[in-house]
């Protein structure tokens, strides 16, 4: 007999919303839901958008250099084939 998959996380809290009715008790669910998501988000291996954003910026750049500099190697070694041929 297959296992059935568990449901997604935004209808257990729904579930849970219906459960315990209470506006008061409602809140403190889910302050307490939303203070354990948090802490097992800043368990993970993750980096902020920020970070995320420039560190691509940096790579679009190096990349970007590294394109130029192969475009000058590339000249480079072609007017020095083209010396040695003439001597």
């Amino acid at each position: 007999m297959a296992l059935k998959p568990p449901p997604p996380p935004w209808e257990l809290l729904q579930q849970v919303s219906e459960l315990v009715g209470g506006s008061g008790v409602r809140q403190e669910v889910d302050k307490n839901m939303r203070s354990l998501a948090q802490s097992a988000l800043s368990r993970l291996d993750v980096v902020s958008r920020d970070e995320f954003d420039a560190q691509a910026e940096i790579l679009q750049r190096t990349r970007s250099r590294v394109t130029e500099l192969e475009t000058t190697l590339e000249a480079l070694t072609k007017e020095l084939e083209r010396l040695s041929e003439t001597q």
